[in-house]
Parts: structure tokens; C-alpha cells; sequence
């Protein structure tokens, strides 16, 4: 398929049949399966999807030239052409569902985060990402690369890096090294109980990631915070990254909670 790629959709595609073939793997695709794709572009992944036979295929694909090859190429599979970022991902209700791309950088961590956090019904996510990303959404507590994505997605999900990717498999070749992560939707009882404030405290503590908690809960403290923070063992000089995704998720909890008793 001739396609220039478009840089203000982030288009670098995926011309390595070997990589295709490991993602697709990831997937772990029966015939009970369904698979949704994101960003399908040239179809380099499509069509070992759709040899692997799932139950249904469906794919969001932004660039309209894209999606019509695609429908061509595929006259069987259901192309939607569509900015995945509009997709409304809380209609998803299928537990055996995959979920698939090769997501552009510059909205791959927007996406991540909003479909960990609106969906539940899929049986696992696997997606290319920027490598850096990727670290990101692994990172544990204390190290350098563990901010707000991370505890956001590890919240609602279970992600495991499962390889790195060389910028020589995509055209256009890409500055950077990619990722291939796979996720599992988080059990019902380990999700934030209010994600909204979840959402809050992670903006709040880690745009001043260098500060100590007694200084960016400030306007929050009172006696019952300090109390609770103590039996929970969070010291004030603590930085926001020494905090696990739970410690977060309870934190936002007992913050609302307080200023709801006001």
C-alpha cells in the first residue's frame, strides 16, 4: 500500500513481519476471541490478526485514506474510521476481548490511560509504544521513571514490559526505541474507588515531584490527615514517587473524605 505518512498523526509504520507476528502472539488470539486494533495503519498487524481467526475484528483508524485500503484489503473486517481518542471505550463489554496498536507517540499515553480507567470488560491489552513510555508505565516506587501515568495505569491494570523494539523496524524510522507492553485489567476491588480524585492528587503531587508531602498537602492537613498519614506509616519529608499506586488511591480517598466531613 503507497502511503506517505502524515507527521501530524504520528505515522511510523510497522514494516517487520517478525515483530507483527510476536505481538500477535501476545494477543494469544482463539477462536472466542474478539479484537479490536487501534490505528491499524497499513495492516502490517491486521493481517496476522484476522489469520489467526478471532470471533471479531474491528478497527479504529484515523487517517481516512488508511481506513478505506483497509476496508478493501479486508472486504470482511470492521473498519471504523475515527480518532481512537473519541471512542467510547466505557461501551466495551466483552471479557474476551483483545486489544491491540501500534500507538503514535503523541497521543499513545493518552489513550493508555483513558482505556485502563473506562473499561474492564477485555482480557488483555498489547501495545507498541515509545520505550521511554513503556518505562513509564512499569516503573515501581522510587525510581526515576515512576510518576503520575504509572500509578494511573498500574491502578486499573497489570502492565508488564515484554520487549524493546528498534527504531529500524518502522518507515519512517523513528528518533527513539519503541516497546511492546501488555496489560490485564486490575480486579474490580484493587481499582480506585474514586478515580476522579485519584486523578487530582497525582496532578497535584507530581507536577512538584521534588517537594515533601508535608509542603504539597498543605492546604489539606489537619489533625485527622496527619493522624491517618501516621498509622499508614507516610512520613511528611516522604516524595510522591516513595508512595505506592495503593498508598496514592488511598491518600485521594481520605483527602475527599475529610473534606467532605467539613
Amino acid at each position: 500500500m503507497e502511503h506517505r505518512a502524515k507527521r501530524s498523526l504520528g505515522q511510523n509504520f510497522l514494516v517487520d513481519a517478525n515483530i507483527c507476528r510476536k505481538i500477535v502472539a501476545a494477543l494469544e488470539i482463539d477462536a472466542s476471541s474478539s479484537v479490536l486494533e487501534i490505528g491499524p495503519g497499513k495492516g502490517a498487524i491486521s493481517g496476522h490478526i484476522l489469520d489467526a481467526s478471532p470471533a471479531s475484528y474491528l478497527a479504529i483508524e484515523k487517517d481516512t485514506d488508511l481506513a478505506r485500503e483497509l476496508r478493501l484489503s479486508h472486504p470482511h473486517a470492521d473498519v471504523r474510521a475515527m480518532d481512537a481518542l473519541e471512542f467510547p471505550w466505557e461501551s466495551l463489554d466483552d471479557p474476551a476481548l483483545r486489544i491491540a496498536g501500534n500507538l503514535p507517540y503523541n497521543v499513545g499515553s493518552r489513550l493508555i490511560w483513558d482505556i485502563v480507567s473506562r473499561t474492564t470488560k477485555y482480557e488483555r491489552a498489547v501495545f507498541m509504544v515509545q520505550y521511554e513510555v513503556a518505562q513509564r508505565l512499569t516503573a515501581a516506587p522510587g525510581s526515576k521513571t515512576y510518576g503520575a501515568l504509572g500509578v494511573w495505569v498500574q491502578s486499573f491494570s497489570i502492565p508488564r514490559l515484554l520487549f524493546k523494539v528498534p527504531p529500524t523496524v518502522f518507515r519512517p524510522q523513528p528518533k527513539v526505541d519503541s516497546a511492546v507492553v501488555v496489560l490485564f485489567p486490575q480486579k474490580l476491588d484493587k481499582r480506585p474507588r474514586d478515580p476522579e480524585a485519584l486523578s487530582g492528587l497525582l496532578r497535584l503531587c507530581f507536577q512538584q515531584r521534588r517537594k515533601q508531602l508535608g509542603n504539597i498537602l498543605k492546604s489539606q492537613l489537619n489533625d485527622a490527615l496527619t493522624a491517618w498519614l501516621e498509622e499508614q506509616g507516610i512520613g511528611l519529608k516522604l516524595r510522591p514517587e516513595a508512595l505506592t499506586p495503593v498508598q496514592l488511591q488511598e491518600l485521594s480517598t481520605r483527602i475527599v473524605t475529610d473534606c467532605e466531613a467539613l
